[in-house]
């Protein structure tokens, strides 16, 4: 039955404004038998399940119906006379259509604001809307209250020069504005504290920012949303090790240089090697790789289970600790790289290998950049098993000699720098090798360490790389722009002669850094303000070179902010919107490190780079 068949006529409606004319008692009866009939008919056809207008005409009809018994019941008990008894059955007759004009409209309007969930597999960024955050003074306010209640006043910070550290860093690509910065720091010692700080903030809708070791490059922690910084810096245990599987279990505020001071003690250690200061829990948000990644694998590939805290609060455990498995979606790899978007990780269970019982280094130096990525190739093709293989260009070998952080004078020219692992006859054999390759690229010298001394000496030089750079800054001013991408190895020479040319031309201070072995490598530029933007154009004339070339935008780095507009150009949108999906999926209210990798909202004019 139709909407307009059952609706009052407009003079029925201002008969209920004080009207000296009444609804007749006829017209009335017949829109309740209609009423009855429509209730009769959806009852018949959907008894297990009604529609919402159904139910809805059911529900009046029968309210209407037992408040007209009660008006006759009163009139009889009452004796009152006819005349009175027609006028309160009229008056009965005129509420019940007055409620069924009511529940008619109200009905009518709600339909009109229905939202109808997504039955999409992805979202388009054109179909966002901006999240929607409480960030006022008052709701932050009571919120510390509520984190002071679960860790007390001693751990909950609103120090200012704490907050703007945990809003960026020197050596980040990203130069964090002044409204990114978190209101408070929370720093929580257990899962269960970190599932409670993440029910509060999911309660009162305020955004979320993890932070480990801070040794992100590209914009990871910045807080472009305001809200809280949750510092795991209190959960920094080595939890449990299981020598016999090979496996041990900590929490993301460990550091892996410090894990693997301990794992030394019995002989084990493990293998993903990033930055310094960089602990497990970035680690596992950035996917990171560093200087054993050609030999050993990257972050991915030495973790086998995550305890991670959800954006609600829930606390979920990806895995157990066998070494495979193929139960369900891979959560552990889903998280990984992940940034921080999708949970807190709160413990992981990484996988440890037996320390190597020999190992070495060796340098060669050549003409020029491409020489040396030539011999990267020549190496990798010939399947010599090496720990791995780094690239160091003329520019970044003359910043380390000029800033004397290490014990030695290095020749200024394009330099590669091998570690060989394995028995002492292995070592040996590998380095016969490698010397014969790198003469035929035309190597100009070849150095190996002798002794262990010499081990640490000669591999020094490549973890002084970022540092030596920023030591030429001119002032305070000066930011430093370090990036990385990476292309399949027969690409390699192209893209670091193609980048070592426009870093040349570009009038700024730039060197190139990599762990070639995967085909991955780095760009480190200096610049100011006045700089920015050329800056900004090499950076993307490398990142355009390398999907041009098959490869990736990030090889170790991960998106942050600064490379999640280039994803589309790599993956393809429909790709990116499937990410999007799984964001919201995992974070429907948009509360974990808003704005990293994907875009939640579309952005401002002129915001994304032409491509």
């Amino acid at each position: 039955m139709s909407a307009s068949k059952l609706c009052p006529s407009v003079a029925l409606l201002r008969s209920l404004g004080l009207s000296s004319h009444l609804v007749s008692r006829r017209c009335v009866q017949q829109t309740s038998m209609r009423l009855g009939r429509a209730i009769h008919s959806s009852a018949s056809s959907q008894e297990d399940q009604k529609s919402f207008k159904g139910q809805l005409y059911e529900s009046t009809y029968q309210r209407l119906e037992r408040e007209r018994a009660e008006q006759r019941r009163f009139a009889k008990e009452r004796g009152q006379s006819s005349g009175s008894r027609t006028a309160a059955t009229t008056f009965g007759d005129a509420v019940f259509a007055f409620f069924v004009a009511t529940a008619l409209s109200c009905y009518y309007l709600g339909s009109l604001n229905a939202s109808t969930p997504s039955t999409a597999s992805t979202t388009p960024l054109a179909s966002t809307e901006p999240p929607k955050h409480n960030i006022s003074p008052s709701n932050l306010q009571a919120a510390w209250a509520d984190f002071v209640g679960v860790v007390g006043e001693d751990h909950v910070s609103t120090d200012k020069a704490a907050l703007q550290s945990h809003s960026g860093s020197d050596w980040s690509s990203y130069t964090t504005k002044d409204t990114e910065h978190p209101f408070l720091i929370v720093y929580p010692s257990s899962t269960e504290e970190v599932s409670k700080i993440a029910k509060i903030c999911h309660e009162r809708r305020i955004p979320i920012t993890g932070y480990s070791g801070g040794t992100s490059l590209e914009g990871h922690f910045s807080a472009t949303r305001g809200g809280i910084c949750i510092d795991f810096g209190r959960m920094d245990k080595i939890l449990q090790l299981h020598k016999d599987d090979l496996d041990v279990i900590v929490q993301p505020a460990v550091g892996w240089e410090l894990l693997n001071e301990e794992l030394a003690k019995d002989g084990l250690f493990f293998p993903p090697d990033p930055g310094p200061g960089a602990m497990i829990g970035g680690m596992v948000s950035t996917g990171c790789s560093g200087t054993n990644a050609y030999r050993y694998g990257t972050m991915k590939d030495w973790v086998l289970s995550l305890t991670v805290v959800m954006a609600d609060g829930t606390i979920i455990k990806t895995r157990q600790r066998p070494r495979k498995s193929s139960a369900g979606y891979d959560l552990t790899r889903t998280f990984i790289g992940s940034e921080g978007t999708l949970g807190l990780v709160t413990e992981a269970t990484l996988k440890v290998t037996v320390k190597p019982k020999s190992e070495s280094v060796a340098i060669a130096t050549f003409p020029t950049v491409r020489d040396a990525a030539e011999c990267v190739a020549r190496v990798v093709g010939e399947g010599i098993p090496i720990a791995a293989i780094e690239v160091l260009d003329d520019v970044q070998m003359r910043c380390i000699n000029e800033a004397g952080s290490t014990s030695r004078t290095w020749k200024e020219a394009p330099t590669l720098f091998f570690k060989f692992t394995g028995t002492p006859s292995a070592v040996k054999e590998q380095i016969g090798m490698v010397q014969k390759l790198a003469k035929s690229k035309g190597s100009r010298s070849f150095e190996f360490a002798k002794d262990a001394d010499e081990i640490l000496e000669l591999w020094s030089a490549r973890k002084e790389a970022l540092w030596s750079v920023m030591a030429k800054r001119r002032d305070d001013s000066d930011h430093v722009w370090t990036t990385d991408v990476a292309v399949p190895i027969s690409r390699l020479p192209d893209i670091i002669e193609e980048t070592k040319a426009d870093m040349s031309s570009c009038g700024l201070l730039g060197a190139i850094v990599g762990h070639v072995g995967d085909g991955n490598f780095h760009s480190i530029l200096l610049f100011n303000e006045k700089e920015r933007q050329v800056a900004e154009d090499v950076v993307h004339r490398m990142v355009k070179r390398a999907v041009e070339m098959e490869g990736t935008v990030t090889g170790e780095h991960g998106v942050g902010l600064i490379k999640r507009d280039y994803l589309n150009h790599e993956l393809g949108e429909s790709t990116v919107d499937a990410m999007r999906k799984l964001k919201q999926a995992f974070d429907p209210l948009c509360l974990l490190n808003c704005d990293k990798i994907v875009r939640v909202q579309r952005p401002r004019a002129g915001e994304v780079q032409a491509w």
